[in-house]
Formats: structure tokens, C-alpha cells, sequence
């Protein structure tokens, strides 16, 4: 059999909504390994942005919204594709209010070799 990739899910990293600040919070912690796909998944009543330095925004999730970042699926077995690397933390800001509800995940997946 020849050697080949595998895909492992990671532990999912949550922050409920109830504890934002106004300002750039940790979504769970730093990427243990370079990481093909992510999945952002806003399950709470909040529009939330998303950033990788805790200082810009890069990105927008609405109420209730997901975004998804699949760098390797159009990449072949051998291309190598793109990762998001290892040690990023991503960062949430949403409001804060006494009306805020739900969670919001990180979702992440790396590859192995077998």
C-alpha cells in the first residue's frame, strides 16, 4: 500500500458569546499543527469578525453564519497545497450586551501521513 494522507479532526475550540468585550478575544488556542481546513461557526445571535493578528479584521461571520477556509481541496496528492500554519491563533470580537447567546466554534482539521 502506498503512503498517502490522512485527515484528523482536532478538538473543537469554543467561546460563548455572553463574554465578548467589544475587543479582540482568543477563539480557544493556537493551532497545534498546519491545518488544511478550518471552519468557523457562529451559533450565537452576535455579527462577529474574525482575525488572525488580534488587531485587523479579516474576515466577518453574521449571526448564526459560518465561514469556511478549505485551502487544499482543489490541490492534487502530491501539490502540496496550502495550510494554515501551525501556532496561528485565531481571534473573535463581537459585541458585548446583556443579549448576547450561543457559541461560537473553531473547527479545524490537520493531515497525517500513513
Amino acid at each position: 500500500m502506498a503512503a498517502g494522507l490522512r485527515v484528523i479532526p482536532d478538538t473543537i475550540r469554543t467561546i460563548n458569546s455572553t463574554t465578548f468585550t467589544g475587543s479582540y478575544q482568543a477563539l480557544g488556542s493556537v493551532l497545534l499543527f498546519a491545518s488544511p481546513l478550518i471552519k468557523i461557526v457562529n451559533n450565537s445571535n452576535v455579527f462577529i469578525t474574525i482575525s488572525w493578528d488580534s488587531v485587523h479584521d479579516h474576515d466577518v461571520v453574521p449571526a448564526n453564519g459560518f465561514t469556511l477556509y478549505d485551502f487544499c481541496s482543489d490541490t492534487g496528492s502530491n501539490d502540496g497545497g496550502l495550510y494554515v500554519p501551525k501556532g496561528t491563533q485565531f481571534y473573535v470580537n463581537g459585541a458585548a450586551g446583556g443579549t448576547n447567546a450561543g457559541l461560537v466554534y473553531l473547527v479545524v482539521f490537520h493531515t497525517s501521513e500513513f
